[in-house]
């Protein structure tokens, strides 16, 4: 495909013009820098599994996620795939990679190369929008606010990396604060712009499987740096069954249900809670593989700490919490008994955090194995085939 030199931004959503679409690869190279950022997280979490070790990580991945969701929304509604929307891709994953490089003591030496990197990247999502604006008339209050408010969260960040802490954290605040709020103030602009139906959850869909992945990688670092003994082997097995589990409640309830629901019925916040409940889900899909590895890692014959065992039941809870309410709300399918399911995988996983102390490496990821399971079970009890019986006299 011959790639046009000067293309201005086209509007790619609405009920009249909108067709099936799938991920370009320029997207999908795109997200090759957030596998390399996500790896490092990981690495740092492993690094630290206590409290502060959590909170930080929790602290790095709110703006990775936040610089994946921005460009991803943009191109979802206004993908141009021309010269000058690739030079300007490619400037935002020089960001995320200069994002992903700092991550390492992100909150202390590195954080002002972080707060930068960030900034410009949401910079550069600021003139895309402007840029989109200039040329869709119609689109324009969407793009303005945009434009607007992701510009003073930049603002907010690139400050914050030229005063000290913890002003340059106070900063980072206001910046995220900023960034989670825009899209909410414009809701009323969203109506006539939502989200492509097909494209978003597939691209949704892809960053779940890179966090996956991120699980994958885990089982596979945790075994080969211990002994091929039959406890470590079992952990193993059932370290992938847990990410095997939670990828098929995921994509087997996935689609565009949001999008529909607030384009028939208005219900624009629908969309919005699909946005934002994919974040503590990625957290904890990402917080669960380096629990995996942590527990691969131990000795199997001695008693699991209480960080490790609370990092990989409280990561698994918050996804099955997270996919509970996005049953709840018919984000991914609506359903109320899957959602209390969810809920229940969620206040189980709880209890053995809190009640397993003494057990050992192998029984602990066995229970939350259990309990990853049980949700597939119960999503494929209640798709079966059902045979109605009819009175043929009827």
């Amino acid at each position: 495909m011959t790639t046009n030199f000067l293309q201005p931004p086209r509007l790619r959503v609405g009920q009249d013009i909108e067709e099936e679409r799938r991920a370009t690869w320029l997207e999908l190279f795109y997200d090759l820098v957030f596998v390399v950022a996500i790896s490092q997280m990981a690495h740092n979490l492993k690094e630290d599994i206590s409290l502060s070790g959590c909170f930080n990580f929790v602290v790095l991945f709110i703006p990775i996620w936040f610089s994946w969701i921005g460009t991803t929304l943009y191109a979802n509604r206004f993908d141009s795939d021309d010269i000058g929307h690739r030079l300007l891709i490619g400037l935002q994953m020089l960001t995320a990679a200069a994002m992903a490089i700092n991550i390492h003591h992100g909150l202390g030496e590195s954080s002002p190369g972080f707060a930068l990197s960030y900034a410009l990247g949401r910079a550069v999502l600021v003139i895309e929008y402007v840029r989109a604006g200039i040329h869709i008339p119609s689109a324009r209050p969407l793009t303005s606010r945009y434009a607007i408010g992701f510009a003073i969260a930049a603002f907010c960040w690139l400050v914050s990396a030229f005063v000290p802490i913890p002003w340059r954290f106070a900063l980072w605040t206001l910046g995220i604060i900023i960034d989670f709020v825009t899209p909410l103030t414009g809701s009323k602009f969203q109506i006539g712009l939502l989200p492509h139906a097909s494209h978003l959850p597939e691209r949704f869909g892809l960053f779940t499987i890179i966090v996956l992945g991120e699980a994958i990688t885990a089982v596979v670092n945790g075994v080969s740096q211990q002994k091929w003994e039959t406890l470590t082997v079992i952990a193993a097995v059932f370290g992938l069954l847990i990410a095997f589990s939670w990828w098929w409640v995921y994509f087997d309830n996935l689609g565009g249900a949001p999008i529909e629901i607030a384009r028939t019925h208005g219900r624009i916040g629908v969309v919005n809670i699909w946005l934002y409940t994919h974040l503590p889900l990625m957290i904890g899909i990402a917080a669960a593989g380096v629990g995996v590895e942590t527990i691969l890692l131990s000795q199997p014959t001695e008693v699991l700490s209480d960080s490790q065992r609370w990092l990989i039941c409280g990561s698994v809870g918050l996804c099955s919490l997270a996919i509970s309410i996005l049953h709840r709300y018919g984000v991914i399918r609506y359903c109320q008994i899957r959602s209390q399911y969810r809920l229940w995988g969620a206040v189980v996983l709880l209890a053995i955090a809190i009640l397993g102390k003494g057990l050992l490496p192998v029984v602990v990821i066995t229970l939350v194995a259990v309990v990853s399971v049980f949700q597939v079970i119960q999503d494929l009890y209640q798709s079966r085939p059902t045979t109605r019986l009819v009175d043929p006299e009827i």
